[in-house]
């Protein structure tokens, strides 16, 4: 007598469930439960089906997807962790732990058994919230194929299987800035060395008893980023590409070679009462070496002039020079109220997080910096960015009322520091909006000029060489921006998509683009271009197809909007992309 044939097949198996899952609904049944059938509707769902994922089944809090492609399966959970970093940036929130998986499993009717299914739930077990796990497997069948870091975690016990399994996890950057990261670039190619000091400082770590302080020390990391970025003669990564590593074992080599510099600053802040003591080193990447190091203990009031002498020591122990106008710059306080800044970095906090909601808390945080000290250029500045991103991406119905908010800050601004670069920049778009494109050039080249190394402004500028139809400016721009922040958000794909497509580079614009899509699926825009540049190729199945994409993700959306969206010093490109679109299948 035979025996029942068995059904198998080799597949990328992806095990998913929600961390302190327990706890969360000890706390808020109601409110978890809801939260949790939120973001499987609005983001894990059709990152499933875009990445052509089926789901086996659901237990509770997990779920068990099927995919055919390793490289689908891995892609769709970077998207989804990617998604959720800009919604859980707060306590108490859900986070996922995703583990994959590729192996040999047996097929049961429409459900999946066997060892390939059990190692890839163990997988999941080791990994952290938030973040994504492969086996050696998976990580053998996606290496060289995908642009995602990974770090080696070396071979695990892993419970009920009978022999160790080595671990990858999927660098992901913390959360971003609108919208959100890419990743360190781990197995990717790495930056060669730039040709000056090049250097990050790492986020200084939190050593109050209180978490709530994290934010302190925070602040004091990107006020020393900022204060480097202003001098030329140096090489500074981003906020965004620093802070990937926050709260997290450093391998200071390692993170040297990821960023491409030579020099890292890291430390510690401790705060109690109206005391604050910090430390920090500096250390050759390369050897390992320091090069220096410090403490302060001092009032807290002080902090302002502790952060002055990091500064100098960094820019000693770099043997820089800094030119008469840096050092009149890098010098220079926007406020003298600890309280007024403290605010400021919360609300700078919320910004970078990037939700619409985010930039409502962040009003609150910097509307109090400004009342505490109204002469704090800075703290105005960035109240005029959270209406500039409720422009930039439709978060308020009332455009022309955020236009003039945007527009009457930035002046102010400007007012009490007319060197302010975020100020500068931002009245560049001010004439943006105005379409005054050729002065919206000026302004983000002077802002540039004054602070070079802030990836931040270049990203800016570029989308302003943009839309002035200086599309090879625009280009160079925006490869700056992502090699002082190699992390970059995946808005940056879309700026960089933008300029190819200025300069006819179609090719290479959908290679952009459609990486934007498969990190981030309801990115509306790069669905648009993407339709636009299908349409102009006569490629009318997949044109309509991305329309369908804009539509999913908002199905309202009319060609008048993109209309709103689409700004260009040419009106016969406008007239082209709009044409494009509605051929595609947007209505009007």
């Amino acid at each position: 007598m035979t025996a029942e044939r068995v059904e198998r097949r080799l597949a990328a198996i992806l095990a998913a469930d929600v961390a302190g899952y327990s706890r969360l609904m000890g706390a808020d049944e109601v409110g978890t439960l809801t939260a949790l059938k939120s973001h499987r509707r609005e983001i894990v769902d059709p990152a499933i089906t875009t990445h052509r994922g089926r789901i086996v089944k659901t237990t509770g809090d997990g779920m068990l997807v099927e995919f055919s492609s390793a490289v689908d399966a891995v892609t769709c959970a970077v998207a989804v962790q990617e998604q959720m970093a800009q919604l859980n940036t707060d306590g108490g929130k859900l986070s996922f732990r995703i583990g994959i998986n590729v192996g040999d499993i047996i097929i049961d009717a429409d459900d999946i058994f066997g060892d390939g299914v059990n190692v890839a739930a163990r997988v999941e077990n080791e990994c952290e919230p938030g973040g994504v796990c492969l086996s050696s497997s998976a990580f053998e069948h996606v290496r060289g194929k995908v642009t995602f870091a990974f770090t080696d975690l070396g071979e695990k016990g892993l419970k009920n299987i009978d022999r160790p399994v080595r671990l990858y996890s999927v660098r992901l950057a913390a959360g971003s800035s609108p919208p959100t990261a890419n990743s360190p670039s781990g197995t990717a190619k790495r930056p060669a060395l730039p040709d000056r000091p090049s250097i990050a400082v790492l986020p200084f770590d939190n050593m109050s008893s209180d978490p709530e302080q994290g934010f302190f020390a925070d602040g004091m990391t990107e006020d020393v980023i900022t204060n480097l970025s202003y001098i030329s003669s140096l090489f500074v990564i981003a906020r965004n590409s620093s802070f990937a590593y926050k709260g997290k074992a450093r391998d200071l080599r390692q993170i040297g070679q990821d960023l491409g510099v030579r020099h890292l600053l890291e430390g510690s802040v401790r705060r109690s009462g109206d005391r604050i003591r910090i430390t920090a080193q500096l250390i050759d990447a390369t050897t390992g070496h320091h090069l220096w190091a410090d403490k302060y203990d001092r009032a807290l009031v002080d902090v302002f002039d502790v952060q002055d002498e990091l500064t100098r020591e960094i820019v000693s122990a770099l043997r820089v020079i800094l030119t008469e106008a840096e050092e009149g710059r890098v010098w220079q306080r926007s406020t003298n109220s600890v309280g007024a800044w403290s605010d400021a970095v919360r609300g700078v906090d919320h910004i970078w997080r990037g939700t619409a909601a985010d930039m409502q808390t962040a009003r609150k945080f910097l509307t109090s910096a400004t009342e505490r000290d109204p002469n704090y250029a800075k703290a105005l500045i960035m109240l005029a960015l959270t209406h500039y991103f409720d422009i930039r991406f439709a978060y308020t119905n009332d455009i022309n009322n955020a236009k003039r908010q945007f527009a009457e800050l930035t002046k102010r601004a400007l007012e009490l520091d007319p060197s302010e670069p975020y100020a500068i920049a931002m009245l560049g778009n001010v004439y943006v909006f105005d379409e005054q494109f050729d002065a919206a050039f000026d302004q983000v080249n002077r802002a540039l000029s004054i602070s070079p190394n802030d990836a931040f402004l270049w990203l800016a500028a570029a989308r302003v060489f943009i839309n002035a139809e200086r599309p090879a400016d625009g280009e160079r721009a925006i490869r700056s921006a992502m090699r002082l922040n190699p992390f970059y958000p995946v808005n940056y794909l879309a700026v960089l998509g933008d300029a190819l497509v200025h300069q006819g580079k179609t090719d290479e614009a959908l290679g952009s683009l459609s990486e934007l899509v498969r990190r981030n699926p309801n990115y509306i825009s790069a669905h648009l271009h993407l339709a636009a540049l299908r349409s102009d190729r006569g490629e009318m199945v997949e044109a309509q197809k991305e329309i369908g994409e804009v539509l999913r993700i908002n199905p309202l959306y009319r060609l008048s909007m993109a209309e709103n969206f689409y700004l260009s010093a040419e009106p016969d490109r406008k007239a082209a992309f709009l044409n494009a679109l509605q051929r595609a299948g947007l209505l009007e």
